[in-house]
């Protein structure tokens, strides 16, 4: 299958390229952020002797639901590139199983998202990608890039190769695709990864009609170890007689498997009604166009102009009418080469389209004597998994549309916001398994289980000006099953100048009223059963955001409440080494629950030396509930520096660390993270640091790195566990390079 994938990326990389057409513009009618200006805008010229490919490339995201273009950055920046292989994250604040590419949560609360329908492959947030974190572009050549990097051997090793294509054909149709391979073996036993993606997105920007489109195709399988037995071997391995290696010690699970194959289309277009009117072109864009308009021998023939005319001007100059009209010529072209005609959209009508398949399946062959506190069946249909094997299996497929009419912000100026208005329909159907008396034993079917719903709601937005910008946006579910279901959004910023550079304030509000998601509602499996009547959730949020360029401050403040928190606890027995009695349920709890966060980024240089630091104070009212730690840093000291004028380098360390508190433990079966209930298990992480010294350097089209991680592994406190009972992976030496590729 993965071949097949191979071959029709292939296959569409080379039309793709036979297709390159260069124009004059990049089909916003800007420049690009990303490259030098004047190299964006120099286009190949097949008169020149030698030519010159032209590099430049612009990239935005689109809004989910109207398909509102937001402009982004290439992911071609050099500083913490070393920190992007991590599914930890850029500042180390994802909490993880060990392995790289594994189930991950932020220790961040405010930053974690809603829970989504298919909740199973939320946790790999680091490998799946949502349609709004899809990167479109406008290039002016073919734009590739590879990225590898690696660490360990064959036996406890990883390995991930991405490759990133995009391609013009013509100034207005956008093509790429994006080809994703992780492989983790792992440094324990019983905790390998694989990753799969394939995505192919397309684009066309015109003036009365855009599209926006992706298809993407995961493939995912992750074995699961349960964690190590005994928490000692890690903490004190000078208790046991043998030495243990890494993947020597003895985990709670083996020949448990989570496999999830999921596919995604997304589109979304709309068509615009308005008028043309004529703009004054910027001054990087009349020269673009000039160097578009003049081959060599024109350039020629214009100097030789030019120095006639000047003689003329030396002499007494009289103008006849015949000269009078050459000059009016001139200024006619002067005109064009000067102005632009610009579509001005008043109207548009919007259609968003979403398909999702998933399927997942939590396999094993053997389970150890009395883990699982229940037995719910023995088989699923004709699948012989009896005894002690696990084929646990659920779908779901789900097909959105949404359609909008958008009075356009700015056609006038009196327009100085913008009006949308929407209404949604969302088909749900979920396969999961249901008992029934087969041979007079209970066995287990798929059964289907369909849901509608139907939304309404309305956006107005001011996003044009460099001063002030807001956004209010409003949904209510009005039929079907998530029928009173509220969503209210708000944020603002103002931008003015103080002392010399831009002070940048920022606010942000949200209610919301959710009713909880099926499977949160529903969830049947071998060993986990529940059908639960629960509350809608109410959440209240309200954030600010101070930001001061000139000292590089930036300051988060949020505060949140929620009433009917929904969430997973997990509960077992730990002893002699085995885990038995495992069970998992999901809870709500009824009073209302407050957290309050406070997030300081602090950046400071003092010549070659660089000092970066992201600080987080969080505060949970109901720590059994939702565990938080108190405190959470992240550090970045680093000398920058050039090798002759060429090699830019990076060469430092960075850290992270939280405080004690009784982190989230791991349910394997679910693929989700759940609070630790009995308390006669629970156990504390925290209070250590994890420290990596590395190289990041960039030269010219690419960035490559060396680092030693966890460079601190067994000095001292050797608490380096992220999720009770996973310890994370000792001292690695690691790899990684980046290339960039115009042609």
């Amino acid at each position: 299958m993965k071949f097949l994938y191979l071959s029709v990326i292939f296959c569409f990389s080379v039309l793709c390229s036979l297709a390159q057409d260069f124009d004059d513009t990049d089909g916003f009618g800007n420049v690009s952020g990303q490259t030098d200006n004047k190299n964006f805008n120099k286009l190949r010229n097949d008169s020149t002797p030698h030519k010159e490919i032209p590099r430049g490339i612009r990239a935005w995201t689109v809004d989910r639901k109207f398909g509102d273009i937001r402009p982004a950055e290439v992911d071609t920046l050099p500083h913490l590139y070393m920190n992007s292989i991590f599914n930890t994250g850029l500042y180390g604040q994802y909490n993880t199983t060990g392995n790289n590419y594994t189930a991950r949560q932020n220790r961040l609360f405010m930053d974690r998202p809603l829970t989504g329908q298919f909740l199973f492959t939320e946790p790999y947030s680091f490998i799946c990608k949502s349609p709004d974190e899809i990167h479109f572009t406008n290039t002016l050549s073919p734009h590739t890039n590879v990225s590898y990097d690696n660490c360990g051997d064959k036996l406890n090793g990883e390995d991930h190769l991405g490759v990133w294509f995009a391609v013009n054909a013509g100034k207005r149709l956008g093509l790429g695709f994006d080809i994703d391979y992780s492989y983790a073996r792992g440094y324990y036993s019983n905790q390998s990864t694989s990753h799969f993606r394939g995505t192919l997105m397309a684009s066309y920007i015109g003036d009365r009609y855009q599209m926006h489109t992706v298809f993407s195709s995961y493939h995912q399988k992750v074995a699961e170890n349960g964690g190590i037995t005994n928490d000692e071997y890690i903490l004190h391995p000078e208790i046991f007689t043998d030495k243990f290696a890494t993947n020597e010690i003895p985990t709670v699970l083996e020949s448990n498997w989570n496999r999830n194959n999921n596919t995604h289309f997304f589109l979304t277009h709309r068509y615009s009604v308005g008028f043309y009117r004529l703009e004054r072109l910027s001054d990087e864009e009349i020269k673009a166009k000039q160097f578009a308009k003049e081959s060599r021998q024109e350039h020629k023939e214009r100097e030789a102009q030019e120095a006639e005319e000047k003689e003329e001007e030396a002499g007494e100059l009289t103008l006849t009418p015949d000269k009078e009209d050459a000059l009016a010529a001139v200024s006619d072209s002067l005109l064009a080469d000067t102005m632009k005609r610009v579509y001005v959209p008043v109207t548009s009508f919007i259609h968003t389209l979403e398909l999702d398949s998933y399927d997942r399946i939590y396999q094993a062959y053997d389970s150890p004597a009395n883990y699982y506190q229940n037995t719910y069946f023995n088989s699923i249909d004709d699948n012989a998994y009896a005894g002690d094997s696990i084929y646990d299996q659920t779908k779901f497929f789900s097909i959105k549309n949404s359609l909008g009419i958008a009075l356009l912000e700015g056609f006038n100026k009196y327009a100085k916001a913008g009006i949308k208005v929407f209404a949604s329909h969302e088909l749900r159907r979920f396969k999961m398994p249901e008992i029934t008396q087969l041979y007079g034993f209970p066995t287990a079917v798929l059964a289907n289980y369909n849901e509608n719903s139907v939304s309404i709601g309305g956006q107005i937005n001011k996003t044009q000006g460099n001063t002030l910008h807001y956004n209010l946006l409003a949904e209510t579910w009005v039929a079907g099953e998530d029928f009173g279901q509220l969503k209210l959004n708000f944020e603002t910023d103002i931008n003015f100048r103080l002392w010399g550079d831009t002070v940048t304030l920022k606010a942000k509000a949200h209610f919301y009223r959710l009713h909880p998601t099926f499977y949160q509602r529903h969830y049947h499996s071998k060993h986990f059963w529940w059908d639960n009547d629960l509350s809608k959730e109410t959440r209240t949020r309200i954030e600010g955001l101070f930001s001061y360029r000139k000292t590089n401050t930036r300051l988060r403040v949020a505060i949140e409440e929620i009433q009917n928190y929904t969430y997973f606890s997990t509960c077992y027995d730990a002893q002699d080494e085995k885990r038995t009695g495992v069970s998992a349920a999901i809870n709500q709890y009824g009073d209302n629950l407050n957290i309050l966060t406070a997030q300081l980024m602090q950046d400071f240089k003092l010549g070659p030396l660089h000092w970066e630091n992201v600080v987080t104070y969080q505060n949970s009212s109901n720590k059994n509930i939702l565990p938080l730690p108190a405190l959470n840093v992240f550090t970045n000291l680093y000398l920058k520096f050039k090798i002759v004028n060429e090699l830019a380098v990076e060469l430092g360390a960075d850290a992270f660390y939280f405080t004690e508190y009784e982190a989230s433990d791991f349910c394997p079966q679910l693929n989700q993270f759940a609070v630790q209930e009995n308390p006669a298990s629970r156990v504390k992480l925290g209070g250590y640091p994890f420290v990596d010294v590395y190289a990041n350097m960039h030269l010219k089209h690419a960035r490559f790195f060396v680092m030693y991680s966890h460079v601190n592994a067994g000095q001292g406190n050797k608490n380096y566990f992220l999720v009770p009972h996973y310890p994370q992976n000792g001292s690695i030496l690691r790899m990684g390079v980046s290339w960039n590729f115009f042609n």
